[in-house]
Parts: structure tokens; C-alpha cells; sequence
């Protein structure tokens, strides 16, 4: 699956879908973010299961300032509505497989219960 451009208007849309997404906060001057480009359209279409999606953070200033991005390129995955990925940085191609797999890895019944063990302290 190709990636998907990601605005203000359709954020909530991709973000909300089912399973896991992976944003890329990037913009063209970025050095860093032309070189990660490759990468993360190689995993998107390695995993036709997953939504892969772009934020132009030049274009869609709203949007990197909601997520507080002040470095690029930045990732985020959410997974069934729940963010478990955030960080700057241009990842290797090895590097963003063997995260993908840990994502995918996780039992996202025990993550929604850390969190709401967490909430309940608060």
C-alpha cells in the first residue's frame, strides 16, 4: 500500500482506523527526511496491512504543533487508537522492521490495561 498524504482534514479518519498506522512527520528541505522517505515507503508496502501515512509539517503546520513536533522527521504508530510510538529521528531500515514487529508483537489488551492503571494513579 502507498502511503497516504495525512492533513488536518483526514487525520482523525486515518488515525482512528483499525490496527496499526504509522505517521511520518517530514518536510521537503529535510535532509534526514528525504532519506527515511525510501525507507518508510519500502515498509508500507512490505505491510499492505498497515496504514502508512504523511505529514508535510510545512503545510500542515496545525498538525505538527497539536503533536508539539519540533524535530524531523518524527514517527508516531498508533495502534487500535492508542499511540505507542512517538520519536524524532530517521530510523534505519532494520531499525523501523524490528520495531514494526514489536508493535505488532504487543498484546494491546495489556497495554490498554497499563494505561488505565496509570490513569488511576493519576
Amino acid at each position: 500500500m502507498a502511503t497516504v498524504e495525512v492533513t488536518t482534514d483526514n487525520f482523525n479518519d486515518v488515525i482512528s482506523k483499525p490496527g496499526t498506522v504509522l505517521i511520518d512527520f517530514w518536510a521537503a528541505w529535510c535532509g534526514p527526511c528525504r532519506m527515511f522517505a525510501p525507507i518508510f515507503e519500502k515498509a508500507s508496502e512490505e505491510h499492505p496491512d498497515m496504514t502508512f501515512g504523511k505529514v508535510d509539517t510545512e503545510a500542515q503546520v496545525e498538525l505538527a504543533q497539536t503533536f508539539n513536533i519540533s524535530s524531523i522527521p518524527t514517527l508516531m504508530i498508533v495502534r487500535d487508537g492508542v499511540v505507542l510510538y512517538a520519536q524524532p529521528g530517521a530510523l534505519p531500515e532494520p531499525q523501523l522492521a524490528g520495531l514494526i514487529n514489536k508493535v505488532q508483537e504487543l498484546d494491546m489488551d495489556e497495554v490498554r490495561a497499563a494505561i488505565a492503571a496509570k490513569e488511576g494513579q493519576a
